[in-house]
Formats: C-alpha cells, sequence, structure tokens
C-alpha cells in the first residue's frame, strides 16, 4: 500500500467516527422526543436503528485490522488507529444508551410521566455538546479542547445528582412513585455514561496527542508510543 493510500484510509476513520458520533446524536435526541411525547412509534425505530451504528463500528475495525496487518504503523500512526478503534468502542456504547432511553419509553408505554421533563433535557445537550466537542476535538487533535471537555463532565455529573435527589423525594413521599420515578432515574444514568463516554474519547485524544491521558487525577505518560 502506498503511502498516499494510507493517509486517506487515516483521514477515512475520522470520517467513519464522525458519522458514527452523527448517529449517536440522532438516536439520543430522538430517544428524548420519544420519552418526552410517548411515542412509541419513534422508540421502535430508534432500537431497530442501533444496528447501523453496531455496523458502521464492525467496518472500522476490520479497517483498522487491515491497515495494522499491511502497514505495521509505528508512533503516531498507530496510536491514531488504536485511538479510532477506542473511539468507536466508545460510541458503539453511546448508541446502546441511546436505544435503552427508547427501550425505557417503551415500558413506560401510556403510563403518564411523573414530572414534565426539565432536568433530563438539559443533561442531554450537555453531554451532545461534550460529544461534538470531543470529536472537534479529535479532528482538530486540540488537547485543550480535550481537557474541557473532561471539565465540563463535572457539569452532567451535578444535574445527575439533582435529578436523582429530587426523584427520590418523590419516591419517600408516595411509594406508588416508585417504578414512574425508576424510569426517569434510569434515563438520567443512560445520559450520564454518554458524558463518561464523551469524557473517554477526550481522554483518548489527550493520548493520541501527546501520549498522555488523564487517570486518577495526575498525568500519566505512555513513553511507549512516542
Amino acid at each position: 500500500m502506498l503511502r498516499s493510500d494510507y493517509e486517506r484510509d487515516l483521514a477515512s476513520l475520522e470520517e467513519d467516527l464522525a458519522e458514527m458520533a452523527n448517529l449517536v446524536d440522532q438516536a439520543t435526541r430522538s430517544a428524548l422526543d420519544a420519552l418526552e411525547n410517548q411515542d412509541a412509534e419513534l422508540a421502535h425505530r430508534i432500537v431497530e436503528e442501533d444496528d447501523q451504528i453496531d455496523r458502521l463500528q464492525d467496518a472500522l475495525e476490520n479497517k483498522c485490522v487491515g491497515m495494522l496487518a499491511t502497514q505495521q504503523p509505528t508512533a503516531r500512526d498507530l496510536r491514531q488507529v488504536l485511538s479510532a478503534v477506542h473511539i468507536a468502542v466508545e460510541l458503539e456504547r453511546m448508541g446502546d444508551y441511546a436505544e435503552g432511553i427508547a427501550k425505557i419509553c417503551l415500558r413506560i408505554g401510556d403510563q403518564p410521566l411523573l414530572k414534565p421533563l426539565i432536568d433530563i433535557p438539559r443533561m442531554a445537550e450537555l453531554a451532545l455538546t461534550m460529544l461534538r466537542e470531543s470529536l472537534q476535538a479529535y479532528s482538530n487533535r486540540d488537547e485543550w479542547q480535550a481537557r474541557k471537555v473532561c471539565k465540563d463532565d463535572d457539569a452532567v455529573d451535578d444535574l445527575y445528582n439533582q435529578i436523582y435527589r429530587e426523584l427520590l423525594t418523590y419516591m419517600l413521599q408516595d411509594p406508588r412513585n416508585i417504578e414512574r420515578a425508576t424510569y426517569l432515574l434510569w434515563v438520567a444514568h443512560d445520559l450520564e455514561r454518554i458524558a463518561d463516554r464523551a469524557t473517554n474519547i477526550a481522554e483518548r485524544v489527550m493520548w493520541l496527542v501527546s501520549g498522555h491521558t488523564v487517570g486518577t487525577g495526575s498525568m500519566k505518560s505512555d513513553r511507549s508510543l512516542r
């Protein structure tokens, strides 16, 4: 394989990841719409379309295996291929969380929501902004934007804790609220996990750029791939 062909393959990895991220964004927004409007038809469609994200992940991983087998990349090129595989895994899991929200919508059925959705859509918007910015950081090799994404996860965690406390109050006030409160708590948990996965992507960007990532509050070094 010529170097020019190899560079085109590297560039195509970014295109594949951008396509996966776009599908995750659409699925998450649609899942929230299905929940808010209790739209079972839309929820079923989200569940069915999750296979598309899975297929994209499989195709990207197969492409990466081929690149590793034929080019045996080293240093920065190797980090780029490994990072693409890692990010694809994170995006596939985000798609699963969006599918999970759709399935919760189906489980709720015709039951009225316990309360109007206020903080949950805010949480979703924050998480999806983190997703978009983590992919921008990957495309631009922007370590500082990646750091910002990691920091923004705190705001999502704060909203999750606020939602948890509010729903717990509903449960304590009336045990009949437990089931419906639990459904909304599951939705909030799925959104919190999407934000966590976006943080993982941002940390992978930091490793791609510098060979460092954020672990337990301190910078870690991977000198073997520098």
